[in-house]
């Protein structure tokens, strides 16, 4: 069996959660999530402590178990507390901007990159080399995330580009002369 998935989720009491027939839904203080749930695992929920058990012992089954028992709780986690994701711009003229629902990223192209914020998340700019992302859904904060540090990631050489706050970018030696 899943070791994640034997785990049972404590429901907090300010979180609403509905298993209906196949999804299950989490309302909380930041908002609403929904998440359509495999046949293959069952959810059950009693006295505030929800569980996901297999339908078989399968090993695909187990594994599902653990998956389902792991978004759930990370949906949980999101209408509370929320996710937060940090990205740190280096280079000589890099920079970002908010502009209305849209980032706008100098990043040394011809042209300015310009991305659209999805709906339900947050992106702030307090310093021009600084780019923070907040939202409800994991999933969503991580993929507009890797978006934006897709764009131009932190090169080896003088590393330059967007990454994680908190990533180390391992620096090579550039070309040597000899004589």
């Amino acid at each position: 069996m899943s070791r994640v998935g034997k785990k049972a989720i404590e429901v907090p009491k300010n979180v609403k959660i509905a298993v209906g027939s196949g999804t299950v839904n989490v309302e909380g203080p930041k908002g609403k999530l929904s998440f359509r749930v495999s046949p293959r695992v069952k959810t059950l929920l009693k006295d505030g402590v929800l569980s996901v058990e297999p339908v078989s012992e399968l090993k695909q089954d187990r594994a599902l178990q653990g998956t389902t028992r792991s978004v759930i709780s990370n949906m949980i986690k999101g209408v509370t507390d929320g996710f937060a994701e940090e990205l740190l711009i280096e280079g000589v003229g890099f920079k970002a901007v908010m502009q209305g629902k849209s980032i706008n990223l100098a990043l040394g192209f011809t042209h300015p990159v310009v991305l659209p914020v999805p709906e339900g998340l947050v992106v702030e700019a307090p310093k021009p080399t600084q780019i923070f992302i907040k939202g409800i859904d994991k999933v969503e904060v991580g993929r507009f995330t890797a978006e934006i540090r897709k764009i131009y990631e932190a090169e080896p050489y003088k590393g330059k580009g967007i990454r994680y706050a908190g990533e180390v970018v391992r620096r090579k030696a550039g070309k040597t002369v000899t004589k």
